[in-house]
């Protein structure tokens, strides 16, 4: 593999009048910014329906997109006016604004709509027959409009798919279905093209997808199947992680899990489409909790924390072995942090997948830490922190100053000279660096490591349901990297 590196930023982290980052020229912009730079790859976040929380982690459909980033500046004066368009604009540069943004654009775009002409309707319908997912995902929004439920309280012959009763749903509400067909296919189209303008740029968009789908979602809905459910359609057990790194109770997420039995009985259909559709989005594709795959954290439904679940056996390699049946060439990188033993270690070395690399990870104590540069095998993605870490320069500043001087002895920076942010923090620069010198293939840094921000500019902070995802830049934050410096680093260590 070429050594390369790349930026971790959000789509919805853009620049923008909108309240949200979005597919519109700032996102072509900072592609041309990072390429100037000399960096390949930009790695996003998950671009479905967002969940609890605004979280892309825990979305409402495993295919479906986030309206939110649909750019309404790119519809025809004769769908929207400019005017129209400028009553949707937000005075919110620094955060996203989820609940203005869902009241502003999602009004446009259903006004938009209603001017739709038949030719509009006649490419809804070709993109529509081209995704199979699309029929169920959009029935089921509109009953859940319909009925200002989810779909576990639907009378029954909604609610267990009954023939007649989709029918006459589907007569009933098609208008409200055509909507949310026009929501993906303005999605889709517009993802699709800014891809390509990012592609032709010599950037690699590397994407995330997360490993379970929410309860409350089509795909649980019309395809029961799949998961682990009693008689009355109800989670036997949920999804989560037990006690580590980032939270002492564990993580109890909720979400239905897989029935891995019945799946390899059919070929693992489902999940392999699922798989494949991520592929077709992006370059790369980063699969959220990969140890998932080989064994699961399952807590029982009545558990009133994570620590009460135990480990069970996934698809182990059957899965990967049908994915590759069909795309042997499959770049996914397996995020295989948190608890990871050597049968774990010893599965993600069977599939070949590179997994990642944490700076911060790194100073237990030990010299055989697996996230200690030194130790990287080159088949690995290295960073110096995720979208779930705290910043660098914030992380070190929540450190006990004994560790934190082990940190700046490391990375090499005086204990005197370690705390400055912006362009010229030294601490950061001497991480990025120590990455980037690192035989890791790819090398990757948050917007916030570059910029050199503390912790107000966090992305996530796992095990806290609010306040997360909210996080933007804005044209001078890029003015606070120091572009010499990272094309100098970049070239010497050959990714540029």
């Amino acid at each position: 593999m070429v050594r390369k590196a790349g930026v971790l930023l959000p789509i919805s982290a853009l620049p923008g009048e909108y309240g949200t980052g979005d597919f519109g020229r700032s996102a072509t912009f900072f592609a041309d910014f990072i390429a100037d730079l000399g960096f390949k790859v930009w790695q996003i976040l998950p671009i479905c329906t967002l969940g609890p929380g605004n979280s892309p982690y825990s979305g409402g459909s495993a295919f479906a997109g986030n309206a939110l980033l649909i750019d309404i500046v790119k519809l025809p004066e004769r769908l929207l006016s400019d005017a129209e368009k400028d009553s949707a604009k937000l005075n919110s540069p620094y955060k996203v604004d989820y609940f203005g943004v869902r009241n502003n654009k999602l009004k446009l775009l259903k006004l938009a709509y209603t001017r739709l002409s038949e030719e509009d309707f006649a490419q809804i319908n070709e993109f529509a027959k081209k995704h199979s997912w699309l029929d169920d995902y959009a029935l089921y929004m509109a009953l859940r409009d319909e009925t200002g439920v989810d779909w576990q309280e639907w009378e029954k012959p909604l609610r267990t798919r009954e023939k007649e009763a989709l029918a006459e749903a589907k007569a009933r509400l098609k208008k409200e279905i055509g909507y949310y067909e026009f929501e993906q296919y303005l999605f889709y189209t517009q993802w699709a093209e800014l891809k390509k303008a990012v592609n032709e740029r010599g950037i690699e968009i590397f994407g995330d997808m997360p490993i379970y789908v929410s309860y409350n979602s089509p795909d649980v809905w019309a395809h029961p199947e799949n998961f682990l459910l009693d008689k009355d359609g109800k989670p036997e057990k949920v999804a989560g992680v037990p006690p580590d790194y980032f939270s002492p109770d564990g993580q109890l997420w909720g979400n239905p899990i897989y029935d891995y039995k019945y799946m390899e009985r059919h070929g693992f259909k489902w999940l392999t489409e699922r798989i494949l559709h991520n592929l077709e989005l992006y370059d790369m594709l980063r699969i959220d909790h990969f140890r998932g795959f080989y064994e699961y954290w399952a807590v029982p439904t009545s558990a009133a924390s994570a620590k009460e679940g135990s480990w069970e056996k996934g698809p182990q390699m059957k899965l990967w072995k049908e994915l590759k049946k069909i795309r042997p060439d499959a770049k996914i990188v397996a995020e295989d942090l948190g608890i990871i033993d050597d049968g774990v270690r010893e599965y993600l070395k069977q599939t070949g997948f590179p997994g990642m690399r944490v700076l911060q990870f790194a100073f237990d104590g030990t010299k055989d830490n697996p996230h200690l540069p030194y130790n990287y095998d080159k088949n690995v993605v290295a960073y110096t922190a995720t979208h779930d870490n705290d910043t660098s320069l914030g992380w070190l500043y929540s450190l006990p100053p004994a560790a934190r001087d082990d940190v700046l002895d490391y990375i090499g920076v005086g204990a005197f000279e370690w705390g400055a942010g912006g362009k010229h923090c030294k601490s950061t620069k001497a991480m990025i660096k120590a990455i980037a010198a690192s035989s890791a293939d790819t090398a990757v840094f948050p917007i916030q490591d570059l910029t050199g921000y503390g912790s107000d500019t966090r992305f996530n902070t796992p095990g806290v349901p609010e306040g997360n995802w909210e996080y933007r830049i804005t044209l001078s934050t890029l003015e606070d990297i120091d572009a010499d410096f990272i094309r100098r680093t970049l070239f010497r260590f050959g990714r540029s």
